[in-house]
């Protein structure tokens, strides 16, 4: 029912629409109102702006394959077993039943889980998540019609949380292939495909909310962020384009209730490709190696190297023996382009040498001390590296609260020469030199920093610390030149592979 003062005013446009004719339709729809005879038009156009997926969706079924997991895990909490009367008929079977479910828990069980997939090969070469078939015994998948193939893990791959799995099909099978994921664009129509809550084949519409994710998965995130419905039992299912591509491998969600809440992430096509045919061709990846440790630009540190605004990668350390090592890299560096690439942020140099080539020579520009130097570096593998590398433990030092000799107080923390006394102490490295952080503030702008004691102040200003002298006349120095703050390159805990360069306020 519509009450008189609504009718009378729904009159009046219809009266004014058809004097007016069909330039009074935008008017009437943003009223919310329509003639007689328009409603069933004006749906059809909006209608043709969204996409239909059907034909794709039949196209793309066909390579998109679930995936069942048998794993072994460790037993559970001891089952109690019911006591029963001697007497009673069923005593027997509960002790039997119990007693075995009792042995399953304390020793290892069998667990089922699930996963999706996609074939990019027709020879049987299959696409997954990691963490789908992490610790598996053995792993079965399952296509659109209903053929079912024992699968056999080729290579996986955790930084990137990426499987490639192998089949022996009877004949050859229907694959998908990987798309530009760097073309994508906010807005975009993506499809997901499939096996939710063991629901095999679903198929979910929606669009690419963000790009370049980083959600603390692994060093290499940049993940695409999309709202199609993604689910348990969706990891390592495709996402695609509507040219039926794949531009993302579905992988994660945020969601507090553990459904889809419309927040999804999926490693992007580009990230994937190289992983994918290095673990298909090897078994292992082959990531490439510079030996440097980075850091994220700030604009207090631009500001006090002179780049005008935060751009590249500043170099913290350089790895004893690495290839950037043999380049001259030196620490206080910042990488602005490698191989022809620029490199506006510190993850994009992470990437950008883990996709290099090994062995290949590259060229790599830097800003030191305000102007731009180029380098030769020929790259290294970093799997060799991390193989080789031993696991290095900073040894607790003795517990002496004897005051700390030559010691300075500035920007809420104190710093003290270095003494054995104080190496042992903070066990600090043989190869860490400087003035050790033995006091900070609970305010201030080191604590604002997350310095602490033990850290290791190793340049100040640009030049080394010898003194907790230094560091004082550093900053005084700053402050001289009108400068709003200090660069310090600090060993964090006075470990040599943890340094890193803070710009701590002066003003």
């Amino acid at each position: 029912m519509v009450n008189g003062a609504m009718e009378k005013m729904m009159k009046r446009h219809v009266f004014a629409a058809r004097l007016l004719g069909a330039a009074a339709l935008p008017a009437l729809a943003a009223l919310g109102m329509a003639l007689p005879g328009t409603v069933a038009p004006a749906l059809a156009q909006q209608a043709t702006t969204l996409p239909n997926v059907a034909d794709l969706a039949d196209k793309l079924l066909p390579a998109v394959v679930e995936i069942s997991v048998e794993s072994k895990v460790a037993g559970g909490a001891t089952v109690e077993m019911p006591q029963l009367p001697d007497d009673s008929p069923f005593k027997d079977f509960f002790d039997d039943f119990f007693k075995k479910r009792q042995g399953e828990d304390n020793g290892e069980r069998t667990v089922n889980s699930m996963g999706s997939g996609f074939i990019v090969d027709a020879s049987g070469v299959v696409v997954t998540n990691n963490h789908v078939v992490e610790g598996a015994q053995s792993i079965q998948i399952r296509m659109q019609d209903g053929t079912t193939l024992k699968a056999e893990l080729k290579g996986r791959d955790p930084k990137t949380d990426l499987a490639v799995l192998t089949v022996k099909p009877d004949k050859p099978l229907p694959t998908v292939s990987f798309g530009d994921s760097d073309h994508l664009r906010i807005g975009e129509w993506v499809m997901a495909i499939g096996n939710p809550f063991g629901l095999g084949g679903s198929v979910s519409l929606g669009i690419v909310s963000a790009r370049n994710r980083d959600i603390n998965a692994g060093p290499y995130d940049d993940f695409i962020q999309t709202d199609a419905a993604i689910n348990k039992g969706n990891s390592g299912g495709p996402l695609f384009n509507m040219e039926g591509q794949v531009v993302g491998i579905n992988t994660a969600i945020f969601s507090p209730t553990g459904g889809s809440v419309g927040i999804g992430f999926s490693v992007p096509a580009n990230t994937a490709r190289t992983v994918v045919d290095q673990l298909a061709k090897y078994g292992e990846t082959r990531r490439g190696w510079f030996g440097v440790k980075v850091q994220s630009v700030t604009d207090d540190i631009a500001e006090n190297m002179g780049l005008g605004k935060p751009r590249g990668a500043l170099v913290a350390d350089v790895v004893e023996g690495s290839p950037g090592k043999s380049a001259g890299v030196e620490a206080g560096d910042v990488i602005v382009e490698f191989d022809g690439k620029p490199i506006r942020e510190m993850k994009e140099l992470t990437r950008t040498v883990a996709d290099t080539e090994i062995g290949k020579q590259v060229t790599v520009k830097v800003i030191r001390k305000g102007k731009e130097v180029e380098l030769k570096v020929a790259i290294g593998r970093l799997e060799d590296v991390e193989k080789a590398e031993a696991q290095k433990n900073g040894t607790a030092g003795d517990d002496s609260s004897s005051p700390p000799p030559a010691a300075a107080t500035l920007l809420g923390m104190t710093v003290s020469t270095m003494t054995d006394e104080l190496r042992s102490k903070y066990g600090v490295d043989d190869k860490v030199s400087g003035a050790v952080v033995t006091e900070v503030a609970s305010e201030g702008p080191a604590a604002d920093k997350e310095i602490a004691p033990g850290d290791v102040v190793m340049e100040a200003g640009g030049k080394p610390v010898t003194a907790a002298s230094d560091v004082s006349d550093a900053m005084a120095g700053a402050q001289k030149a009108g400068k709003s703050s200090v660069l310090l390159l600090i060993s964090k805990g006075g470990k040599a592979g943890e340094t890193r360069f803070i710009a701590l306020k002066v003003k």
